[in-house]
């Protein structure tokens, strides 16, 4: 996933040109054969790394036969909805007999591509992206090279698999259900993330979602959005500014579970009662949101079926299947405590 391997990518017989070699010693080098000198080898790997050449992972496995052992690229494994994905992937690859290594890369488009590359390197049968970034064509080159399948990102490619909940849905169905107890006045926190403004990602279908359900409920001039962080931290700074608001919301909506628990936090620590003077919503239904007494309102995007699918993908890949597969899942709401009728709405209950 190297900057200079956009567009078509490298063969051998490029190789072997910009060495200034034959395409039988360009290979000879490639396959560590005998009789080759330091000087050639030399030469043609640094071809290969000026063109960020790259073996086919056929041309690999029928070279040194397959691993069957693959990898899960992860930016943060404190995210409890992304150990939900890794758990799924590792069932399904246990279930047919292979490793999985996880490996977290950080955030940042330049660790991912060093992590993917190194992994690669070490010989993976095949790679699961997380939530990658990258545009399509830079996910596309590595797919040339080794099977992948990207998870929780939208949008369909002929050269990688992919796995996604439907965010949009989702994000429509927390707004309706709120709309139905009474609720006109509802905050989003929303995720942003440093060059990553991609149409595909998770948090711009969920926010566009959000923005949709409120038009649709004649609300488009209540929305607002909070720009934050989806993390425990970013919903409890979310969370201060609403309090230190004139007018506040009558109900949040947070993008993501660990952020409504920030939000749940910055209201005890005010004293504000959960749901009597604010509703709190999340998404992603992780596993302390149903816990006593939190019981959070979420979305079930079913995490564990999502990573379990981008298994068994990604094998399929491994074994050959050529044409690209998209899964969508769908959302289910799942209301439980912290969501109820806004205390004016209940004022006027019989």
């Amino acid at each position: 996933m190297s900057s200079h391997q956009a567009g078509k990518r490298p063969t051998i017989v490029d190789v072997a040109r910009h060495a200034g070699v034959s395409t039988a010693a360009a290979s000879k080098v490639l396959r560590d054969a005998y009789g080759v000198s330091p000087e050639m080898k030399e030469k043609v790997k640094a071809s290969m790394d000026a063109l960020g050449y790259r073996p086919l992972t056929s041309a690999r496995g029928m070279r040194r036969g397959r691993t069957h052992t693959v990898a899960v690229v992860v930016a943060d494994l404190h995210n409890e909805f992304s150990s939900l994905l890794v758990e799924g992937i590792r069932r399904e690859c246990e279930r047919q007999k292979y490793r999985l290594l996880v490996a977290p890369a950080g955030s940042g488009k330049d660790a991912q591509n060093r992590m993917v590359d190194d992994l690669i390197d070490r010989g993976m049968d095949g790679i699961v992206l997380i939530s990658p970034v990258g545009t399509d064509e830079e996910l596309e080159v590595t797919a040339k090279t080794i099977p992948v399948v990207v998870l929780g990102r939208h949008g369909a490619s002929l050269d990688f698999d992919s796995v996604a909940a439907d965010d949009f849905a989702g994000a429509n169905l927390v707004v309706d259900h709120l709309v139905s107890l009474g609720h006109r006045r509802i905050t989003y926190i929303n995720h942003t993330t440093d060059g990553r403004n991609d149409a595909r990602l998770p948090e711009e279908v969920r926010v566009r979602g959000y923005v949709d359900a409120m038009i649709r409920h004649g609300l488009g001039d209540a929305i607002d959005i909070i720009q934050s962080q989806w993390s425990q931290e970013g919903g409890e700074e979310s969370g201060k500014m609403i309090l230190a608001r004139t007018e506040r919301p009558t109900a949040v909506f947070a993008g993501c579970d660990i952020a409504a628990f920030g939000v749940l936090t910055a209201m005890w620590d005010a004293d504000i009662r959960v749901p009597e003077e604010l509703s709190v919503a999340g998404f992603d239904n992780i596993f302390t949101t149903s816990l006593a007494p939190v019981s959070i309102t979420t979305i079930d995007q079913s995490g564990l079926d999502m990573g379990t699918a981008a298994g068994r993908l990604l094998l399929e890949r491994i074994d050959g299947r050529a044409e690209a597969v998209h899964t969508v899942l769908r959302p289910v709401l799942v209301a439980r405590k912290t969501t109820a009728a806004p205390a004016q709405a209940k004022v006027h209950q019989p």
